[in-house]
């Protein structure tokens, strides 16, 4: 077993190895490191704190069974794990097609980050963002997000939902035009007049 302070600079893929090799602090270290992201595109996908972690959780028990067959090279880590979610997220929401959507927000801001004025009215767009996001069709969503939110490139998105990326494309526009669309009423009460 690697020191665990060796671990924080070895890529995914090496950690994903040295777990199935036996070493479990490369696991601790890949969590750690994947996990946030997991959860977040999770939260974003469903609306849903405690469904998200449940989705992250099961994401990243996956990553572990899967870690003694992975084929180093084949896709990233990251690609799998977005793929995943998505696939996970989908499964809850044909479970729950007529539960209420919470519209909570991430952790916030630690102290002395932002003025109150500027942390409230970025809570605000943060759950505008969230609640519009909720409006848009599943695989808008999921393109949004995956490219404006995670910032992955298009190819890598093709990769996570099983389409081409000219479909990917051609869903962000959408996506984006529609939350324009949806947000754009709110422009003033979300400050956005004072970023013109």
């Amino acid at each position: 077993m690697m020191p665990l302070d060796s671990l924080t600079n070895a890529s995914d893929e090496a950690l994903l190895v040295l777990f199935a090799n036996g070493d479990p602090k490369a696991a601790v270290v890949l969590t750690h490191r994947l996990g946030p992201r997991v959860f977040a595109y999770g939260f974003r996908l469903l609306g849903d704190r405690t469904e998200a972690e449940d989705v992250a959780q099961e994401a990243m028990l996956r990553l572990w069974k899967t870690a003694p067959d992975w084929r180093p090279g084949e896709a990233k880590i990251t690609t799998w794990l977005f793929r995943v979610v998505s696939n996970l997220c989908i499964d809850r929401k044909r479970r729950y097609r007529n539960r209420p959507v919470s519209l909570e927000v991430g952790a916030d801001p630690p102290d002395g980050a932002d003025s109150v004025d500027e942390t409230l009215q970025q809570k605000a767009r943060s759950e505008a963002l969230q609640a519009a996001l909720l409006y848009l069709p599943d695989r808008q969503r999921q393109a949004v997000i995956l490219r404006n939110i995670e910032d992955l490139a298009n190819p890598e998105i093709a990769s996570i939902m099983g389409i081409s990326v000219e479909a990917v494309e051609s869903l962000t526009a959408r996506g984006k035009r529609a939350l324009s669309k949806i947000l754009n009423d709110q422009r003033d009460a979300l400050g956005f007049e004072n970023d013109r």
